[in-house]
């Protein structure tokens, strides 16, 4: 069997992997609303007790819950690229993410900046439609590169990903071509040597140790990312990388576990392990990007296993309705989810009760809010599914992505 016809067998759509995102998007609620008790994390509202335990939570879904999103993203292009072609699929992703950043950014994302400057201080008492115009008072900052607007108060907050999405999308349109052709190069390659399944952690560590990295895109150097996007796309419906994968995900993953409580130390030191020139950061760093793409390699070969089926309904292409439901909502519950969590923490933290009560009335309250705006006021009506990023009607199979 020729490598074109192994990729072919594997080109339907991954089930287990839209399930994944879906989770780490409704995890990102969780995550977001535990930075309010992290005593290292300048988030939007801060609670006045702390604990160093949300930090290490914390560190270990940064390490490998991003970069699989942008790995599952780069195995959506390949689909969507096959489907669409490379000027298809450019234009597609300009509507389907294009719009809702732009929409989040003037209609979203004001909020947790004006919330940050009421917890900062009790004394200010700016109307938040007089804050709203400077937040957009901004200027062209190209040198942050795709981060190219930037302003007193302005700030992406967590559309970060989406915009990074949607510059590697357009980079990758051009190139798809060579990229494909060098996944089946890879191929052939991991297929007589499984040890070079490793080798994109090399990339992951130079880019986090040389460049270092950025807390303001959860914790990873901005282009590492790409890295993971790309070798999704390279790689997408591969059946010899898959096959070694599924045979090796047990032992790496034991090997990230390992690499990432190395780190340890060094992200306890004193001073900034995320920027700082020593040579002992850098190694942390270093490790942490080797540790991160074990994980997800590890992740992806575990869940990569087969399964007898369920009683139950399922939906028409054999996935659990929740699922097929979680999988269209991905997008509009990301660019929902953050003004929501501080909104609901900037209320809950004055509360006269233990942390934990707080910190379960922020988790289920934003859950409730999130979701029934996107089943009451973004799935129903057309004009709320294009600023969302959705289908104007869903797809037959009612499970495809709304970023893919």
């Amino acid at each position: 069997m020729g490598p074109e016809a192994e990729r072919s067998t594997a080109a339907a759509r991954r089930g287990e992997l839209d399930a994944l995102r879906a989770l780490v998007v409704l995890g990102l609620v969780f995550f977001h609303a535990a930075l309010v008790f992290s005593p290292d994390d300048d988030f939007y509202v801060k609670n006045a007790q702390t604990t160093g335990a949300v930090t290490v939570l914390a560190g270990f879904g940064v390490v490998w819950a991003m970069p699989m999103l942008f790995l599952v993203a780069g195995l959506g292009a390949w689909h969507s690229i096959r489907r669409r072609g490379r000027a298809g699929f450019a234009r597609e992703r300009l509507l389907r993410l294009g719009v809702p950043l732009v929409f989040a950014t003037l209609a979203l994302n004001p909020l947790p900046q004006w919330l940050r400057q009421r917890a900062a201080d009790p004394g200010y008492h700016e109307s938040y439609w007089h804050f709203w115009p400077r937040f957009l008072t901004v200027h062209p900052d190209p040198d942050d590169f795709p981060f190219v607007l930037s302003g007193r108060y302005f700030e992406t907050g967590h559309l970060w990903f989406v915009v990074l999405l949607l510059a590697f999308c357009l980079l990758l349109a051009p190139v798809a071509a060579a990229v494909q052709d060098g996944g089946e190069h890879a191929g052939s390659a991991v297929t007589r040597w499984p040890v070079l399944l490793l080798l994109p952690a090399l990339p992951l560590a130079l880019l986090n140790a040389l460049a270092g990295m950025e807390e303001d895109y959860a914790g990873w150097n901005r282009w590492a990312y790409l890295v993971f996007f790309l070798c999704g796309y390279a790689w997408a419906g591969d059946e010899r990388i898959r096959a070694v994968i599924r045979r090796l995900a047990v032992p790496v993953g034991v090997l990230g576990l390992v690499l990432f409580a190395g780190t340890a130390p060094g992200f306890l030191a004193e001073g900034d392990p995320f920027t700082a020139r020593s040579g002992f950061a850098m190694f942390t760093r270093a490790l942490f990007g080797v540790a991160g793409w074990c994980l997800v390699v590890a992740i992806l070969g575990l869940l990569d296993r087969p399964r007898e089926p369920r009683e139950g309904r399922q939906a028409a292409d054999g996935s659990k309705p929740v699922w097929g439901y979680l999988t269209v909502a991905a997008l509009p519950l990301y660019v929902l989810h953050q003004p929501v969590v501080v909104a609901f923490a900037y209320a809950v933290v004055g509360w006269s009760v233990p942390s934990a009560v707080k910190y379960a009335g922020i988790v289920a309250g934003s859950l409730a809010v999130i979701l029934a705006v996107y089943e009451c006021a973004v799935r129903r009506m057309r004009v709320t599914r294009f600023l969302f990023g959705m289908r104007a009607k869903p797809t037959p199979s009612g499970t495809e992505s709304s970023w893919v």
